[in-house]
């Protein structure tokens, strides 16, 4: 298996795999799949801000992929980014979102980024959780009911990772640059 970064080439196997999170998870909170054009545009935006979208393939075949966009939009936040990570329901299970998400959690330590923030669907998402716990992160609570999702009340999980020493000392790089106030 590699990790690499992704191209505009693999967002028809990346919507393909997201949809499949969408309509059939509550990791994600869309109820609608992307097309491979949206999600092309939103890897694009990832990218254009200097952050990783990677994906994970073995064979040539994608089997997953993760990123990091910006936390919040207000500029103090610029320090810290959310992940999200996804993997084709035939491959879970063979450490392929561990793969994909600790080379984003490298890159991200690269740009000089401080803090990582996962928010996952469902508080019953052992699998995410556990992997998230695996790289690091610690629980941070639990956002009780905040989605409303294939007829239930679903709640989200907030993990968070220091890198870089997180709030040891002030940051040393410039961080994203993000707008307002």
């Amino acid at each position: 298996m590699i990790v690499r970064a992704a191209s505009q080439r693999d967002m028809t196997r990346v919507a393909e795999i997201y949809a499949h999170a969408v309509l059939h998870g509550l990791g994600t909170f869309e109820e609608t799949p992307p097309s491979p054009e949206d999600m092309e545009a939103r890897r694009a935006a990832i990218v254009a801000q200097g952050l990783p979208y990677l994906v994970a393939e073995e064979a040539g075949q994608v089997l997953g992929f993760a990123y990091a966009g910006p936390f919040r939009p207000r500029a103090a936040y610029r320090y810290t980014v959310e992940d999200s990570v996804y993997v084709a329901p035939d491959a879970q299970g063979r450490g392929v979102g561990r793969a994909a998400l600790s080379a984003v959690l490298d890159a991200c330590a690269a740009l000089g980024l401080r803090q990582v923030v996962a928010v996952i669907g469902d508080s019953s998402n052992t699998a995410s959780v556990g992997l998230h716990a695996a790289l690091g992160f610690t629980h941070q609570g639990v956002g009780k009911s905040l989605g409303f999702k294939h007829g239930r009340w679903v709640d989200i999980v907030w993990m968070q990772k220091a890198l870089n020493g997180g709030e040891g000392s002030p940051p040393d790089a410039p961080g994203l640059t993000l707008g307002g106030g």
